[in-house]
């Protein structure tokens, strides 16, 4: 199941959110004030921010602000009692994807949730081709296209590693993050390994230079990121 983070001060409404969430299976990440909540948001891997406004430290359009520099497409739903069409405009403008307005009942919160998860543009599934300076991956035939002509064919998981890279092109991904979320598995130092290798059979499919990538990028520290353009015409 998705995960989401949720950063509300009051701890009465947060307990309510996290219940309300685990009980629909969703697993949970939270923060009690602004800056605790960027700390969580550079070290954790969620698919779903719940963002109050009104925050110790850092108020929510900070945060969401600062979110959205380095995670452009995570989908943010802000709660708020700030329900004036000023704050709401606001709060769309930065990025958030809803705006709900305190109180509201468990049901139309957890509506709320899948729906914008069903629309995220987060989701690897819904990404059918990607085109890099070589050739046109196409993830349903689960192959690399070459300009000149030739064809690789990509194992099932390479394919999802490559997908899950596309889906958040741009980002550096830890290896951690990558089996959390691809393999389904927690990390470990053997498990982090399988990640380097299947990047190296990647990188190899699509003739990017290992010791010059210029497809996917080595991120010191972090781990892996597929690039920006104007490396993809």
């Amino acid at each position: 199941m998705p995960t989401v983070l949720v950063i509300e001060d009051d701890a009465a409404i947060r307990r309510g959110l996290l219940d309300a969430l685990e009980s629909s299976g969703y697993e949970t990440l939270w923060a009690a004030d602004g800056r605790a909540g960027l700390e969580v948001v550079g070290r954790a891997s969620f698919d779903l921010l719940l963002l109050d406004l009104v925050l110790p430290h850092i108020d929510g359009f900070a945060v969401l602000a600062k979110l959205r520099e380095t995670r452009a497409t995570t989908p943010v739903i802000i709660l708020s009692a700030m329900g004036a069409e000023a704050d709401r405009v606001k709060g769309l403008n930065l990025g958030a994807d809803d705006y709900m307005v305190k109180p509201f009942g468990a049901r139309e919160l957890l509506a709320r949730v899948n729906a914008v998860l069903r629309r995220s543009p987060e989701r690897p599934q819904e990404i059918e081709e990607l085109v890099f300076a070589g050739g046109v991956v196409d993830f349903g035939r689960c192959e690399v296209r070459h300009g000149d002509g030739t064809r690789e064919p990509l194992s099932e998981r390479e394919g999802a590693v490559l997908r899950y890279l596309a889906a958040h092109r741009g980002r550096a991904l830890s290896r951690e993050e990558m089996l959390r979320r691809v393999w389904r598995l927690p990390a470990s130092r053997s498990a982090t390994r399988t990640i380097d290798m299947h990047v190296a059979n990647l990188r190899a499919k699509l003739r990017d230079n290992p010791a010059q990538p210029q497809v996917i990028l080595t991120v010191r520290g972090k781990g892996y990121a597929l690039a920006l353009p104007p490396l993809f015409p």
